[in-house]
């Protein structure tokens, strides 16, 4: 298998801007990463000269980061139809992160498809797919806008495989579209993938298309699925669990996707401020090879002659660690 493109947001800030963005990922051990151009909750940019964008990947191509995603502002709704200025903001600030998006050498800018602030479903996917081209019809940056799959907060459009696939239907420039497909938004709307991952990717397949996934947000979830709240937990504390998160890590048909971890950071001990980024430890974890059932049987068969044959018993020990280190990231392999 190629390696594995994984890394985690990080932030773009102070004079080193986009340099600086680099060297957070790098030290989290990662070869992918994923930024806002500006702080996600307003309209203020800095102008793209500022944003250090070439010294910026002449350290990635050092370290050995090679693509970036970038993500669209939450204040891009363009599913607001009770608002007209609204959604005049979000088609010209969707082109001026594209056009921005372009300038970075990113090929991904992930959007909110948008809340329809209760006028309803059809009326919010309309609006969409009106904003869409709009913004589509006038650009040719080679840059496509992947849609998120949402949880289905409040009135959020996205939720189901079939909210996506209307916009699909309605946009005029379908080849400029793609799917950013978040783990616990997935959960969240009600899609069984710890209990179902297979059954969960054919819908996905059927509706969308396998292919049509550009970005994989790896994430897990403090609530049960179906709870349509959205709030993350970290890799193996919530409800999608580490084994179900490193399946789809390392599931060969998104060997090519940038799989981005949007987990909480961490609380020092005694404090409640969360200040400790958990990447780098979690990108180590969900990199480790996966244990098969072949290589769990192997290290019981060890135990197994080494209480028999107990003469050899440090020969099979060190065979077993060795074994063990290999597949260390499995919760589960015992070691001797």
């Amino acid at each position: 298998m190629s390696q594995i493109k994984l890394g985690s947001h990080v932030g773009m800030s102070g004079k080193d801007m986009f340099l600086g963005s680099v060297k957070e990922a790098a030290s989290y051990g990662a070869n992918v990463l994923m930024l806002y151009t500006g702080a996600p909750q307003n309209t203020r940019r800095k102008e793209i000269a500022d944003l250090n964008i070439d010294a910026g990947w002449e350290y990635a191509d050092k370290v050995g980061i090679k693509e970036i995603v970038v993500h669209a502002p939450y204040i891009i709704n363009l599913a607001n139809t009770v608002k007209p200025e609204t959604f005049e903001l979000a088609v010209e600030f969707l082109s001026k992160e594209i056009v921005r998006t372009a300038a970075m050498k990113s090929h991904i800018l992930v959007l909110h498809p948008g809340s329809h602030v209760d006028a309803g479903v059809d009326a919010g996917i309309a609006q969409i797919v009106k904003g869409l081209n709009m913004v589509l019809d006038t650009d040719d940056n080679d840059v496509y806008i992947a849609l998120e799959t949402m949880a289905g907060k409040g009135s959020e459009v996205g939720r189901t495989f079939e909210e996506l696939k209307r916009i699909y239907d309605g946009v005029e420039r379908k080849d400029r579209l793609r799917i950013c497909f978040d783990t616990c938004h997935v959960s969240d709307a009600g899609y069984p993938l710890v209990t179902d991952y297979e059954g969960v990717l054919k819908q996905f397949d059927d509706i969308l298309g396998l292919d049509q996934i550009a970005v994989i947000h790896v994430n897990d979830s403090l609530n049960p699925c179906g709870a349509h709240k959205d709030r993350h937990a970290n890799i193996g504390q919530g409800t999608i669990g580490f084994e179900t998160l490193k399946r789809i890590v390392h599931d060969e048909r998104f060997s090519t996707v940038p799989k981005i971890l949007e987990t909480p950071w961490l609380c020092a001990e005694g404090s409640k401020e969360k200040t400790i980024p958990p990447y780098k430890e979690e990108i180590a974890l969900l990199r480790k090879p996966t244990t098969s059932i072949f290589n769990v049987f192997s290290i019981f068969i060890l135990l197994f002659i080494s209480y028999i044959f107990s003469s050899a018993r440090d020969l099979v020990s060190s065979i077993s660690r060795s074994v063990c280190a290999s597949y260390s990231a499995y919760p589960y392999a015992i070691c001797i």
